[in-house]
C-alpha cells in the first residue's frame, strides 16, 4: 500500500469520526462530506475512477448539500451550550467499534472464500455511461424526477413548518 492511500484512510476516519462525535449539526454534515470526499478520493486511488466520480455527483453533490441544506432550513444554527462533543459519545465509539470489529471479521472470513485469482471485467466508464443514457435512460430519468420531486416536498414541508413555528 502507497503513503497516499493512508493519508486518505486517515483523511475518511477523521472526517468519519468528526461526523459522529460533533454535537453541531451543521459541523456533522460538513464533516459527513469530507468523509465522502475522502472515500471518493479513496475509489479513485484504487483506480475505480466510475464510483469515484459516482461518489463524487451522488453524495458530495447532491446527498451531503440536501442534508445541509434540511439542517439549515428546519433548524436553527445555535452553537451548543455544553461544548463540542456530545455526553453520548463513549456509547457510539463503542457501538462504532463493534459494528467494525463484525464488518472485519466479515470481510477476513469473505477472503477466504474468494477465488485467488479473477477475471478483470471488460466493462469501461464508457459502456456503463452508453448504458445508462440507452437502454436504462428511462429508469434513470425517473429516479431523477423522484428525487427531485421529493426535494421541492422536502422544502415546502420545511418552509411550512418553519412559518407555523413564528
Amino acid at each position: 500500500m502507497s503513503p497516499v492511500f493512508y493519508i486518505l484512510a486517515a483523511f475518511t476516519v477523521a472526517g468519519g469520526l468528526a461526523a459522529v462525535l460533533l454535537k453541531n449539526t451543521v459541523h456533522c454534515a460538513l464533516a459527513l462530506t469530507v468523509a465522502f470526499a475522502g472515500l471518493a478520493l479513496l475509489f479513485l486511488n484504487l483506480d475505480a475512477q466510475f464510483v469515484g466520480f459516482a461518489q463524487i455527483l451522488i453524495y458530495i453533490g447532491a446527498v451531503a448539500i440536501l442534508v445541509v441544506f434540511a439542517i439549515l432550513l428546519t433548524r436553527g444554527t445555535e452553537t451548543p451550550r455544553e461544548g463540542v462533543f456530545s455526553r453520548s459519545w463513549l456509547a457510539g465509539l463503542v457501538i462504532a467499534a463493534c459494528v467494525f470489529s463484525a464488518l472485519g471479521w466479515a470481510v477476513l472470513e469473505s477472503a477466504r472464500a474468494l477465488p485467488h485469482e479473477t477475471a478483470v471485467p471488460s466493462v469501461t466508464v464508457h459502456d456503463i455511461g452508453a448504458a445508462l443514457l440507452g437502454r436504462y435512460v428511462l429508469p434513470l430519468e425517473i429516479v431523477a424526477l423522484l428525487l427531485t420531486s421529493a426535494t421541492i416536498g422536502a422544502v415546502i414541508v420545511a418552509m411550512h413548518e418553519k412559518g407555523s413555528a413564528h
